[in-house]
């Protein structure tokens, strides 16, 4: 099922209907993640707040895939996937 992001409002109320799509309790998800369930809480509640890796972990841990889709008609000249994706370091602790 694909959530429509249209204005950064509604993200907080798409990252809980993703939780809960998967059957994860706040708590479950934040073990998966390493953190407590207070975070995952205030990630819902505010996610403007956390950085782009966060949460990009955050949906990774869900099996989410972030996508940019271009609009019809805008070209693209690569034949590469418009899925965006960045590694983590590995040293750094991101929460």
């Amino acid at each position: 099922m694909d959530y429509l992001l249209q204005t950064p409002g509604q993200l907080a109320g798409h990252l809980r209907a993703l939780r809960r799509a998967t059957g994860l309790s706040q708590k479950e998800l934040g073990e998966r993640l390493g953190i407590g369930q207070s975070r995952i809480t205030r990630i819902e509640r505010d996610p403007l707040r956390v950085n782009f890796q966060q949460l990009q972990d955050y949906l990774n841990a869900l099996g989410v895939q972030v996508v940019l889709r271009a609009p019809e008609g805008l070209g693209r000249t690569s034949t590469e996937s418009p899925v965006v994706t960045a590694p983590r370091p590995s040293s750094e602790e991101p929460w």
